[in-house]
């Protein structure tokens, strides 16, 4: 495999940064007036504006190119036609199965998963209904009123978006939680006002021994039988999501208990599999499916749109010329919508999980930048946090703004406009949202601020240079459909990433070191050995240390 770098389409686009790398938004929106009409792409009840980029004709032809030859439209039908893509694990890669119509077959190893894929559906619908309705009775009979997700990774940062995302949908009198850090204070938390005879644990686990989902998921076993002082109470308040019926049979959990996972479901790709059964508790089965129902729209756009009106094509490339060509390490992800909060948190497992890669497919050196660090917060929150930085820091940082033209809890307007029905609140934060993304393209000139009348010793302090690029996401409402088109598009544009540095997105080398490490660790700071424990000097004086705070008492 030749390294992107090599490839003459790259080669072209560095050619082309040296002409259009000193040219401003401001330049190009002005020879240009059809400009931000003109760069735009629609799909799945998405809208993406993509005009604040620094980008032209020739840069988004150019990085047509480079998808092409980088082989994107054959790398999308290997993935969707459920060749094993995963190199590394000699894996298939069909979290797009997940969502697939029922009408559809596709055959792998001589199984159709579809059909697997819509039976799982089928059992996780009996049981969230059983769940919502009450008909599902805890050990001494009470209905479950409280759900918690024990997982980590994927198998936690997903359902917490969903959950949060969606939860104008949820059944109000059902308490979700979710526990994944091994932190003993996060499960303690989450039990500390339960009543175990009406909680209900989802242990989430595709091998059903990670080690930090199974220590909590053991304490939380011994949480319940304190309460309930019986072991054939497991078998009312635990259920599993996992591929070993063995390992959760031997933790008590029975085969009906036990929802599958298929090794060709990656963890950070898996919110739609049965890792999304607390999802399904909250919302229920119809809205489930709506959620299933957008993916899938953004699935087929994805697999058969042009590069170039590919929205999540295009939202890939342009991440990699923000990341390579422009210098730009980092990406804010900006949702302004409160119910999206974990979103950044979930796209940076989803991102950096996926393509934080040094070497390719083939085991070689990538040769060039590869995953941007995705962080971000809601709008108007961060607007008072880091957006100092992103406006007049030193740092280029692309933004991906994502709004909605509804707001789902719309307030009443205040006494003195009691005859206008619209949401002025939700106005204001969208009037945020485009005053932020346009602020940040154009910004301020020196010769604006001192037409302000600012002195001229403050000039320079209240400058904005602008040029700095954004995407511009917007959909009607945050409804499950909208969601899961949300999250596919990012899960093509991530792998559209991945196809042009050549890297594979669908494994995790980079986990295995610490947690072995931690592993050996462990068992060293639980024997009775006080010897001075075989680590470099640092890590040695460190766990000598933490004996003695252990063994201290106050």
């Amino acid at each position: 495999m030749n390294a992107a770098s090599t490839r003459p389409a790259w080669q072209a686009l560095v050619t082309h940064h040296a002409h259009i790398g000193s040219v401003h938004l401001r330049e190009l929106f002005a020879a240009d007036p059809k400009r931000g009409t003109r760069w735009t792409v629609s799909a799945a009840g998405l809208h993406l504006d993509y005009s604040k980029n620094r980008i032209d004709d020739e840069t988004v032809a150019l990085l047509s190119a480079l998808a092409r030859d980088c082989g994107l439209r054959e790398r999308i039908g290997a993935m969707f036609s459920g060749e094993a893509i995963n190199t590394t694990e000699h894996r298939a890669v069909l979290h797009t199965a997940l969502r697939a119509s029922p009408d559809e077959r596709l055959w792998v190893g001589g199984v159709d998963v579809v059909a697997e894929v819509h039976a799982a559906l089928a059992r996780m619908a009996a049981f969230s209904e059983q769940i919502r309705g009450g008909a599902w009775r805890g050990h001494t009979g009470l209905p479950i009123r409280h759900v918690i997700n024990i997982g980590i990774g994927g198998s936690d940062l997903g359902p917490v978006m969903a959950h949060e995302a969606l939860r104008h949908y949820s059944q109000r009198d059902l308490d979700l939680r979710f526990v994944s850090n091994v932190d003993g204070t996060a499960l303690a938390e989450a039990t500390r006002d339960l009543d175990a005879a009406q909680t209900l644990f989802i242990v989430c686990s595709k091998s059903f021994r990670t080690v930090e989902t199974l220590t909590n998921a053991r304490a939380a076993r011994a949480w319940c039988l304190r309460q309930l002082s019986d072991e054939a109470a497991v078998a009312r308040h635990f259920v599993a999501v996992s591929a070993s019926a063995e390992a959760t049979a031997e933790f008590g959990i029975a085969a009906a208990q036990t929802f599958p996972l298929w090794d060709w479901v990656g963890g950070r790709y898996s919110m739609a599999s049965a890792i999304g059964l607390s999802t399904m508790i909250a919302i229920g089965p119809d809205h489930f499916r709506d959620l299933l129902a957008g993916m899938r729209a953004m699935d087929e756009h994805f697999r058969h749109a042009p590069i170039e009106r590919n929205m999540p094509a295009l939202l890939g490339l342009l991440a990699v010329w923000n990341n390579d060509f422009l210098g730009a390490a980092t990406q804010a992800v900006l949702p302004y919508e409160q119910y999206l909060s974990r979103l950044p948190a979930y796209l940076q497992q989803l991102t950096m999980e996926s393509n934080g890669k040094h070497v390719t497919r083939d085991g070689e050196p990538v040769g060039c930048g590869t995953s941007p660090i995705v962080w971000g917060e809601p709008g108007t929150n961060g607007q008072h946090s880091f957006h100092q930085l992103l406006h007049q820091g030193t740092r280029l940082v692309p933004c991906d703004f994502i709004g909605f033209g509804q707001s789902l809890n719309p307030l009443p307007a205040d006494g003195s406009r009691a005859h206008d029905s619209r949401d002025r609140q939700h106005d204001l934060l969208m009037a945020n949202l485009f005053a932020q993304a346009e602020a940040l393209a154009f910004g301020k000139t020196a010769d604006e601020v001192r037409a302000e009348g600012v002195p001229e010793a403050l000039v320079p302090h209240r400058v904005f240079e602008g040029n700095r690029p954004s995407n511009t996401l917007l959909a009607r409402r945050l409804t499950p459909h909208a969601l899961g088109a949300l999250v596919a598009l990012y899960e093509h544009s991530v792998f559209t990433q991945g196809v042009i540095w050549g890297v594979d997105s669908f494994d995790q080398w980079g986990v295995e070191l610490g947690k072995v490490l931690a592993e050996k660790t462990a068992a060293e700071l639980a024997g009775a050995d006080q010897a001075r424990p075989a680590h470099d000097s640092s890590t040695a004086a460190l766990i000598q240390r933490y004996r003695q705070l252990r063994e201290e008492r106050p």
